[in-house]
């Protein structure tokens, strides 16, 4: 604001000229000299290739047409300002006095140029008025040295379609406002001061009003009152507080209420499709803003509401790090997120179109680190409903750990965390611990699965990487158990199956009441690979192994059932039962081939053990013959009471042929 109250006391110069010589001096002269005063006064030259057209009635004052004020030297963009008519009137009266009051002040159609050099320099900075006068920055323009300072008010401002460049070389942008309609109002230096401006900002209209309780305070550096209120469409933002300027520094309740943020964003320079979802209309925000000298933003007492939602918010926002660092919490008392999108099931979980393959853009995680408490009563939405939640957001350097510290949801508790790492590529990642959940509704809801119903425990542990959701399910690798109580399988009566080989059993109104079922598996590529499924039930068990093809959404999984077990062979009857085709909608059929081969290995299994009782017994038979034989040859009896052993006779009977051989060989006694 300063360079526009220095340039006005210019002006005020020029028009005390003009009117000296309202009556001695050509316009042609007049414009020539106003230039020169002006080009001594800032440093910069003006031009003026009209007329100027001094006036006494209804106030005192000139109009100037064809103005021209050049640019910083360091600038090549062009002129500061061109304007096609300069209009300004004094109070006479005021004049005299040695004060400046503007009755009016009038700029038709100027181009007006703001720019910022990358060293901070500022084109609407003049070096004649920074460094001539030996007035500082905070006063109005004085008189004489030692003079009390004169008196600036301004009835009014106005300036009339008017086109308003900013080139901010620091910032690395270029903003282009056109149609520009405006009002200035300071009836007092040291009083209030009112703004309004209408225009268009990257072709989108806009509204604003601005209100200051002290005018003179504000450009002194010090806190004053200040109220702001801007429109575009649908969208109204709002700040009602005060601030001061050195160091900038504001506090007070911002505001805001949107319908769609399609205006907003045009301001900003950002086209699309309109952001916001329906469900999520309309869209508000209100709290208590603090903006630090040190430059941190704080917020308290923050209210959002988004459609029929509420968050209170609590939120720091602190630039002494690496990068800006937001803490605090976030709490709501339920959410409704239905008609977001993500849902479970429907055509992609059936495996027709597949996961997304739009690419995934996770550069918001890099913007700033975050520790930040999210709560929630109950949460509704397409894809999952939960009882209630407590999450803690941790962002490190592109790194975002949810620690899921309690997510109560289908009757059960989940714990665990998840993480989205985006430093080099995408991927995400985590592990997941959940007891007593209800089945039923989990499957149905999270993958349109409706035959199994009880209680289970999850562990589960992955990895994914990729640039979209189908490139993540197709490499996803981890391992995972899960462990499930008592429940049943619906549409499903395995032992009626078993009995009949009847297809028929596995229609809707009939099931299969289990006692457990337990498993693990590995996942790998994206295919989960279980080996050990185990089901006990009081009429079957069934053990399974199979793949679950997770980036095509497919089963290719085996069941073998067993009912009517032996209780004293163990024997039962088991018929394999092929599980295929898209998770949410999964085809059950007998696999007759691994019925015939089932049977083909027990049949063979019984001859085979009719095979070794028979050749046992021809064994024993063969083995009782020989002994026989050999008891008759050594004379010796049967075994029984009084018999001898079969081993015992055969060491006599060659004991006594020993002794009579060495009585040959020695020559001695009789051979007989």
């Amino acid at each position: 604001m300063r360079w526009i109250v220095r340039i006005l006391a210019v002006l005020f110069t020029l028009v005390l000229l003009a009117l000296s010589a309202i009556f001695l001096i050509p316009a042609e002269r007049l414009a020539g000299i106003a230039a020169q005063q002006f080009q001594t006064a800032t440093g910069r030259l003006m031009a003026i290739s009209g007329t100027v057209r001094p006036s006494l009635f209804p106030v005192i004052g000139a109009r100037v047409e064809g103005v021209r004020i050049e640019n910083a030297p360091w600038s090549d963009a062009g002129p500061m300002l061109e304007a096609d008519v300069m209009d300004l009137g004094l109070d006479l009266v005021a004049l005299t006095r040695g004060d400046f009051i503007i009755r009016r002040f009038e700029l038709h159609a100027p181009r007006i140029l703001l720019e910022r050099h990358a060293d901070g320099r500022a084109n609407w900075l003049f070096e004649g008025l920074a460094n001539g006068g030996g007035e500082t920055d905070s006063q109005p323009p004085a008189s004489d040295a030692g003079q009390p300072a004169r008196t600036l008010a301004v009835d009014l401002v106005e300036i009339h379609d008017a086109a308003l460049r900013f080139v901010d070389h620091v910032a690395g942008t270029d903003m282009h406002l056109q149609g520009l309609d405006g009002e200035l109002r300071l009836p007092d230096f040291d009083g209030p001061a009112s703004l309004s401006l209408t225009g268009q900002l990257n072709g989108q209209a806009f509204t604003a009003e601005a209100g200051i309780g002290a005018f003179s305070s504000l450009l002194a550096g010090e806190v004053t009152a200040i109220s702001a209120r801007l429109l575009a469409g649908d969208a109204a933002l709002g700040f009602e507080g005060r601030a001061g300027l050195q160091p900038l520094a504001a506090e007070g309740r911002a505001s805001f209420e949107a319908r769609a943020l399609a205006p907003l964003m045009a301001l900003a320079g950002q086209s699309g499709p309109e952001p916001l979802p329906a469900v999520l209309r309309p869209l508000g925000f209100a709290g208590q803003i603090t903006l630090a000298p040190a430059g941190s933003v704080h917020l308290r007492e923050g209210v959002l509401a988004f459609g029929p939602n509420r968050a209170v918010l609590a939120l720091d926002l602190s630039y002494d790090g690496p990068r800006p660092r937001l803490t605090g919490s976030v709490t709501a008392e339920s959410l409704d997120l239905r008609g977001l999108g993500g849902e479970a099931g429907g055509a992609g979980a059936g495996g027709g179109e597949g996961w997304p393959r739009t690419p995934i853009d996770a550069s918001a995680v890099g913007l700033a680190d975050a520790a930040v408490t999210i709560r929630s009563g109950p949460v509704q939405s397409d894809a999952l409903d939960l009882q209630s939640l407590h999450i803690v957001l941790n962002i490190d350097r592109a790194r975002a750990v949810f620690d899921l510290r309690e997510i109560r949801l289908f009757d059960g508790l989940a714990r665990g965390e998840f993480v989205i790492n985006n430093r080099s590529g995408l991927s995400v990642g985590g592990n997941l611990r959940a007891g007593e959940i209800a089945l039923l509704p989990m499957l149905t809801q999270l993958a349109d699965f409706e035959r199994i119903s009880g209680t289970g425990q999850v562990e589960l542990s992955f990895l994914g990487v990729g640039e979209s959701l189908d490139a993540i399910m197709r490499r996803l690798s981890g391992e995972g158990r899960i462990e499930l109580g008592e429940g049943e399988i619906l549409g499903l009566d395995l032992a009626g199956m078993l009995r009949n080989l009847d297809m028929s059993y596995m229609g809707e109104g009939n099931r299969t009441i289990f006692d457990s079922v337990t498993g693990s598996f590995t996942i790998q590529n994206g295919v989960l690979d279980s080996r050990d499924l185990q089901l006990d039930a009081r009429r079957v068990a069934v053990a399974g192994r199979g793949l679950v093809d997770i980036g095509e959404r497919r089963l290719d999984y085996r069941l073998a059932p067993s009912a009517m077990r032996d209780p004293e062979s163990g024997a039962a009857l088991t018929v394999p039962l092929q599980v295929t085709g898209p998770w949410s909608q999964p085809r059950f059929r007998l696999d007759l081939e691994g019925l015939a081969e089932e049977r083909l290995r027990e049949e063979r299994e019984r001859l085979e053990a009719r095979a070794r009782q028979e050749i046992e017994r021809i064994e024993q038979q063969a083995r009782e013959r020989a002994e026989a034989g050999l008891r008759e040859r050594l004379g010796v009896e049967a075994e029984g009471e009084n018999g001898q052993s079969l081993r015992d006779g055969a060491r006599e009977r060659l004991e006594g042929e020993i002794g009579r051989g060495l009585q040959r060989f020695l020559g001695g006694g009789n051979t007989d």
